[in-house]
């Protein structure tokens, strides 16, 4: 049996595959261990970030 995985650990997940570089034995253990408004809330958190890096390095490359 697999305990809730807090928002911190989510965060962590969820960057780890937004990098692609997730192996199957810790997706395996944190199938039913995450909260979906906990992957949500990273997963537009991590969108979030994800664009403002992208906007910065236009914004440096063009000044």
């Amino acid at each position: 049996m697999s305990t809730q995985r807090s928002f911190a650990e989510t965060l962590v997940a969820v960057a780890w595959s937004f990098a692609g570089l997730r192996r199957k034995r810790d997706f395996d253990r944190d199938v039913g261990a995450l909260n979906p408004l906990y992957v949500l809330a990273a997963g537009v958190l991590g969108c979030a970030l994800f664009v403002g890096v992208l906007l910065a390095a236009v914004r440096f490359a063009t000044a």
